[in-house]
């Protein structure tokens, strides 16, 4: 029998978290529910569980702050929850080191939907490495070179003039779709569908947030904005 995965759930609203745990576990998932943030950071730090929901508004320690704390542990894969599609909070929780977020009121299947997408690019976060080593950047047993940035596209490891640089798996997989095609410039549909594995439309933000975020760790002329039409890797 396969392994259950583990959802760390932190929500304050007694009724949400009981009622999203139940949905949850009906579709196989194994789930540790907390009522704030200390006693989540706690149950992830215990239980390394294989994915985090984090509602934004809860006690002690938010869920921006906590999603910070968990990212300097750890490359889990975390979402945010919102009860509202308010640009701060999706900004902030994103900036933070979020994966994805979803607003409240959310459907159940919706939900269980996202966490998979999300669990599939983490499960195959060498996807499009093939693809990459076809590009036109200069290649040496299996490493990308675009001037002072490496990408080890097998052993999934980048460096900075001889640096390691640390990225999260969506920020590995959002670069790896940038280095396949260096100079191409992709939109921002077409990097949710490829990277966030959205078969519908999704927000934008989501993209951009993340673009900025991996620009502040690999040189922020590397990545190319091309205004009402996507981003570019230079090559």
């Amino acid at each position: 029998m396969a392994e259950q995965t583990h959802v760390l759930f932190v929500e304050d609203d007694d009724v949400i978290r009981e009622a999203t745990q139940l949905a949850l576990e009906r579709d196989g998932f194994a789930v540790t529910a907390m009522p704030d943030g200390l006693s989540g950071l706690e149950a992830f730090r215990a239980d390394r569980p294989d994915i985090a929901l984090l509602d934004v508004m809860v006690p002690g320690l938010d869920g921006v702050s906590l999603c910070r704390r968990i990212r300097d542990e750890s490359t889990v894969p975390v979402i945010m929850l919102s009860a509202r599609a308010d640009s701060i909070d999706v900004v902030l929780g994103l900036e933070a080191g979020a994966d994805d977020y979803v607003t409240k009121p959310f459907d159940g299947a919706v939900l269980v939907a996202r966490i998979r997408a999300v669990l599939r690019r983490f499960g195959h976060a060498s996807g499009g490495a093939g693809a990459a080593a076809d590009g036109d950047a200069p290649v040496q047993g299996g490493v990308l070179a675009f001037g002072d940035l490496a990408i080890d596209t097998e052993g999934m490891e980048v460096t900075r003039s001889g640096a390691p640089v640390a990225l999260t798996p969506t920020e590995m997989r959002l670069l790896l779709e940038f280095s396949a095609a260096p100079g191409t410039v992709l939109s921002r549909d077409k990097l949710l569908e490829r990277v966030w594995d959205y078969g519908w439309g999704g927000d934008t933000r989501v993209v951009d947030v993340h673009v900025q975020r991996l620009r502040t760790k690999i040189g922020q002329d590397r990545i190319e904005t091309v205004r009402g039409f996507g981003y570019k890797l230079k090559a």
